[in-house]
């Protein structure tokens, strides 16, 4: 709770307060971002001696625009900065773009198709000038929604990874890597992209099941003949070798002996390889060690020649009646070929299989044999997995640890080049004698005829990966590096374990001293839709959450978010949820005016216990309880929990019972509605305070209006004080159970909430005494009159509400709608036990079924029990 017994810098004097009679967000959002900007409120110190909380941004593409799952990762950033801040930190929540090295290419590549051009026309240097060009004027448009979303960021520290800085830091750490040996040049398998003509890696892959051919081929002639099966009959043109298993009886008599591979004039070796399954299909693999990353690390073990049939375009080279054919081309002419000299042994059409496809164009994966750079990882995963097992880092939840330790244990050389104009260009040059440079940042440049500079660009992961750093300065001492690094927290999404956690780990733990960047690797699911389905743009179950924004406001969009982020867990969210949460705005809006109306305060000190009532001191318990509860999960990352809490605790708790109970004080006026009205005034406070990082907008409006204080960005934040009375709890928890108890019974009567009913209250030697009037208020029961005749006498609670219904209902219309409902439910009960007792059905039936009437047995018996009781009740006509 909070100290208000001096007038505090952010909570000064102020006239009587007044707020509009509905809460419109679309008026108050925008402008209230823009003055918490212009103010620096979200601007952080590196002098400051206040000890520094970190988050850096996941740096969305600058392609990108805001969809739910930024949204879903940014509410969840925002709400951690913003409570620390208050908290008393230094807090920073750095924010920028990524360059996106192929999808901005393809932006502006399909621009100058328009035009009817190629990059190849203008030439690269041109063509590079024109994405700037494109960047600065399409590029970034997510920025602007991020603030549309309250999104708390140091804008004067906005990073790009192609800016300056960034690209000084990627030259000086390539360089590093290289001249310790850690990266390289050599020929691997990678994913290429016949249509972006670059090796692609393996996140911008998707894998879906298409329809092809498995066609299974006889190689050999005679007794020396094997069967071989594919989906990719065209690299059969560039088979070295067939495999089987060394302990296959089948072939043990093939193994050594060179075969005739069909439509060629080469002969190819049988070899033995324990990669193999004899157990699939034949038993026999054929070995492309050019076009599949099995195959070339057979080729390897065995030393077989690696030939390339495609080129860039995935276009056939293999000398023959094949070449110049697209590869899909090609596999229809070659399956007719080898039909016609009886080598296909069997042909499976449709064959459902999953095959790798450019995420940015579609386009079919090719495995290829290429000369690429690399990452030498062994020794930076190592330690990446090192960091995590010897507690300098957290995985949160823990489970996923072995998510990420199956990453990090058994990680392959990274291939960091890629075949674009766009990006990070590699510092190496070559000479015309052969002579290879890398250049670092303060490097001069090799000059004379001859040299040029490697063609290739950075995968764009390889700037990403130096981002914690990176943005601080690195690789100069600066002063934010110094106050800001290592980050505390890490949250992102545990499908990007691998591509860029482990990566950041790396390259942090290497360029830092062994410095991990950040303490604790928060990990978030997915957000699907109200079903669970993945959402995609493809799919009608797409959601623009800008769209939900101006509908319903952003609070409401962040709220649905946060209520629904447990640990790890996808994220289930529906447009109900989100016109709920707009509800809950709503509520604290008009809450909070109606406590304003009535004399809620902050002014003064908080009256003593002993001048308080059991109410009073049951709403102050309760709010410690919850101070110090969510507290807990904040520092769990369980905001889903922490958001269940307080949205309890706002609408059940201080909405529907404490301002309820409390209406009877208020109206009275005197001492009474003075203390309450502070009480009041305090549970708002702290309750505005803690919804405040997640609902930030409507919580600084009605803040800002209660307190007169200048912001909630820079208040401070609730601690708990300690304050707790069991006995003013169980005491409300009586009345509460009265209450309940009597709605119940009235609801089940077919009274409206509304109604005014005569009430007889017998409360003494109960906790409920001293709340009569406070009952009768909640629960519209009118004093006994003369005339009064109970019909119906509810003991609950040590009390006794004797209630006379004779005047608010129709008896003889009420008695027939139960009898109906009555009968409805005697002939369910009497189907149901019909079914159970047939022994023929019980036989055939299966089990889910019998289940389901044996609830609909339950269900009628228990409706039977409800109804009788609520005729027995009725007043005798």
């Amino acid at each position: 709770m909070t100290d208000n017994s001096q007038e505090s810098p952010d909570r000064g004097p102020h006239s009587t307060p007044e707020l509009p009679t509905t809460y419109t967000p679309a008026e108050v959002e925008g402008a209230l971002y823009e003055r918490w900007v212009e103010r620096g409120y979200f601007e952080a110190d590196a002098k400051s001696d206040k000890p520094a909380y970190t988050i850096v941004i996941p740096p969305p593409n600058v392609t990108g625009t805001l969809h739910l799952g930024h949204a879903f990762q940014h509410t969840l950033m925002d709400a951690l900065t913003r409570r620390k801040r208050m908290q008393g930190y230094e807090s920073l929540w750095l924010p920028g773009m990524d360059h996106a090295g192929i999808a901005t290419q393809n932006k502006v590549e399909q621009q100058l198709a328009d035009e009817g051009k190629s990059r190849h026309d203008i030439g690269r240097e041109a063509f590079v000038d024109r994405v700037w060009q494109w960047k600065e004027e399409y590029g970034g448009r997510i920025l602007g929604q991020m603030r549309r979303l309250g999104d708390g960021v140091d804008w004067s520290r906005e990073r790009f990874t192609m800016d300056e800085g960034l690209s000084k830091a990627v030259q000086t750490i390539f360089k590093k890597l290289y001249d310790d040996e850690l990266i390289y040049r050599a020929e691997r398998i990678i994913n290429w992209c016949p249509r972006c003509m670059t090796a692609i890696s393996d996140i911008e892959v998707d894998y879906q099941d298409d329809d092809g051919e498995l066609v299974s081929l006889k190689y050999g002639e005679g007794d020396e003949t094997v069967v071989v099966a594919t989906t990719r009959v065209e690299t059969m043109l560039g088979d070295t070798a067939v495999a089987v298993h060394p302990d296959d009886e089948r072939y043990r008599h093939l193994v050594g002996k060179r075969i005739k591979l069909p439509l060629t004039d080469r002969t190819i070796p049988v070899v033995a390889d324990t990669h193999v399954d004899p157990e699939f299909g034949t038993g026999a693999v054929k070995v492309t060690p050019a076009h599949d990353p099995n195959d070339f690390a057979i080729g390897q073990r065995h030393g077989l020649e690696s030939l390339t049939v495609m080129d860039e375009r995935a276009v056939i080279t293999a000398p023959g009646p094949f070449q110049g054919l697209d590869r899909f081309e090609a596999r229809s002419a070659i399956v007719e070929a080898l039909r016609e000299q009886g080598r296909i042994v069997a042909e499976k059409r449709p064959y459902v299989h999953s095959v790798g496809h450019c995420s940015r164009c579609k386009t079919t994966i090719e495995p290829r044999l290429s000369l690429q750079w690399w990452v030498r990882v062994e020794p930076l995963a190592k330690a990446s997995g090192d960091a995590v097992r010897d507690g300098r880092v957290r995985i949160h939840p823990p489970e996923l640890n072995k998510r990420y330790f199956d990453w990090v244990d058994n990680m392959h050389d990274w291939c960091i080049s890629r075949q674009l104009w766009w990006g990070h260009r590699i510092p190496v040059w070559y000479g015309p004698n052969g002579q290879q440079i890398c250049v670092g940042p303060d490097d001069e440049v090799p000059s004379g005829e001859g040299w040029t500079q490697d063609s290739d660009v950075l995968d764009t992961w390889f700037s990403s990966a130096l981002w914690p750093f990176s943005t601080l300065g690195w690789p100069e001492q600066t002063p934010d590096l110094e106050k800001f690094y290592p980050t505390d927290v890490l949250l992102t999404g545990h499908d990007i374990i691998f591509f860029w956690v482990a990566r950041m780990m790396m390259f942090g733990l290497y360029a830092m001293d062994g410095t991990p960047p950040f303490h604790t690797i928060a990990l978030t699911g997915l957000v699907r839709d109200e079903f669970g389905k993945k959402m995609s743009k493809s799919n009608p179950n797409s959601v623009d959450p800008l769209d939900w924004m101006d509908k319903y406001g952003s609070d409401a969009v962040r709220f649905t978010l946060a209520r629904g982020a447990n640990p790890g867990a996808d994220v289930p969210i529906g447009e109900d949820w989100v016109q709920a949460s707009r509800n809950f705005a709503n509520k604290i809006w008009n809450a909070t005016r109606f406590a304003l109306m009535n004399g809620a305060t902050v002014q003064g000190p908080l009256p003593a216990p002993e001048e308080l009532s059991a109410t009073d001191r049951w709403i102050l318990s309760r709010l410690n309880t919850v101070v110090a509860e969510v507290n807990g999960l904040y520092d769990d990352y369980q905001f889903a929990k922490l958001s269940d809490s307080l949205y309890h605790f706002a609408w059940d708790e201080v909405f529907d019972w404490y301002v309820e109970l409390s209406k009877t004080v208020f109206f009275a006026g005197g001492d009474g509605a003075r203390v309450s009205g502070r009480v009041l005034g305090e549970v708002l406070d702290v309750m505005l305070r803690l919804l405040h990082p997640i609902v930030p907008f409507v919580t600084e409006t009605l803040w800002t209006t209660l307190t007169g204080g200048e912001s909630l960005v820079v208040a401070d934040w609730p601690s708990d004080s300690g304050f707790r009375d069991a006995a003013a709890e169980a005491e409300i928890a009586e009345v509460q159970r009265v209450v309940t108890e009597v709605r119940r019974f009235r609801s089940d009567q077919g009274l409206q909430p509304g109604q005014k009913v005569p009430a007889l209250l017998t409360l003494d030697g109960t906790l409920l005494a001293p709340h009569e009037d406070a009952i009768r208020q909640v629960l519209r029961l009118q004093p006994a009159g003369e005339d009064f005749h109970a019909t119906a006498t509810l003991p609950v609670a040590g009390a006794t509400v004797a209630l006379d219904l004779s005047g608010t209902i129709d008896v003889p219309a009420e008695r027939k709608r139960l009898t109906k409902d009555l009968g409805l439910a005697e002939k369910e009960k009497a189907d149901a036990e019909k079914k159970l007792g047939n022994e023929a059905f019980l036989g055939k039936a299966p089990e889910p079924v019998v289940a389901k009437i044996r609830t609909r047995l339950a269900t009628a018996e228990a409706d039977i029990a409800r109804i009788t009781a609520q005729i027995a009740a009725l007043p005798s006509a």
